[in-house]
C-alpha cells in the first residue's frame, strides 16, 4: 500500500483539527463580554495560535468565519433531527416537533446565537446569511401549515398567510430567548410556544 493515501489522511485531519480550533476561538471571544466589540480576524487567528493567512485561506473572509460558526451551531444543536418533524403523518404533532427541535438548537449555545444574532444587525453581509437562514425557517413552516391547511382548512389564503407569518415570530430565537428570561433554559419554553402555535391555528379557524 502507498503512504500517500495515508499521508494526504494525516493531512486532512490536521486541517480539519486547525479548522476546529478556530471556529472556537471565534464562539470563545464572541462570548466574551467585549468580544463582540474586539471580533476581527487578526484576533482570532492569535487565539487559535494560527497565521491570519490561514483564516483567509480556510474560510475566506469574516462573514465566511462567523458562517462556518453558524453550521457548527447547527450541527452540535441537532438540526439533521429537524427532518424528523415532516415525517410524522399527525401535522400538528409535526409542528410541535418542529418547535421543540428549534428550542433545544437555539439553547445548545445561547449566549453565542445572541451575539451572532447582534452581530447580523450591524454587519449588512452577515445579516443576509442569518435572514437566509431564517427563510429555511420559514419554508418548514410554510410546508407544516400547508399540510395543517389540507386537513383543516383555513377559512381564507389571508389566515394561511398570517398564520405562518406568527408561526414565524413565534418560533425565532428572539421569542424563545425572551420568553426563557435569566431563568429558564430555552427547551423549557418550547412547550409554551408549542401552546402558542396551536392556539393561533384556532385563531386563524375563528378569523
Amino acid at each position: 500500500m502507498s503512504p500517500r493515501p495515508y499521508r494526504l489522511g494525516q493531512r486532512q485531519a490536521a486541517i480539519e483539527q486547525t479548522r476546529g480550533r478556530i471556529i472556537e476561538a471565534t464562539r470563545e471571544l464572541l462570548m466574551e463580554n467585549d468580544g463582540f466589540s474586539r471580533f476581527s480576524i487578526d484576533l482570532v487567528a492569535r487565539r487559535a495560535d494560527v497565521a491570519r493567512m490561514t483564516v483567509y485561506h480556510q474560510f475566506g473572509s469574516r462573514v465566511g468565519l462567523l458562517e462556518a460558526l453558524c453550521d457548527t451551531l447547527a450541527a452540535n444543536g441537532k438540526m439533521e433531527s429537524l427532518g424528523g418533524a415532516f415525517q410524522l403523518a399527525d401535522p400538528f404533532e409535526a409542528l410541535k416537533r418542529y418547535i421543540a427541535v428549534f428550542g433545544h438548537f437555539y439553547d445548545t449555545d445561547r449566549l453565542v446565537t445572541r451575539r451572532l444574532r447582534a452581530v447580523a444587525t450591524l454587519d449588512s453581509e452577515f445579516g443576509q446569511i442569518i435572514s437566509e437562514r431564517d427563510s429555511w425557517r420559514q419554508k418548514g413552516l410554510t410546508v407544516l401549515i400547508q399540510r395543517v391547511h389540507e386537513q383543516r382548512p383555513f377559512p381564507s389564503a389571508e389566515a394561511v398567510a398570517e398564520t405562518i407569518a406568527v408561526m414565524l415570530t413565534l418560533t425565532s430565537f428572539e421569542s424563545f430567548d425572551t420568553l426563557a428570561g435569566p431563568e429558564r433554559s430555552l427547551e423549557e419554553v418550547a412547550p409554551l410556544i408549542q401552546r402558542l402555535a396551536l392556539a393561533t391555528l384556532d385563531m386563524a379557524y375563528k378569523s
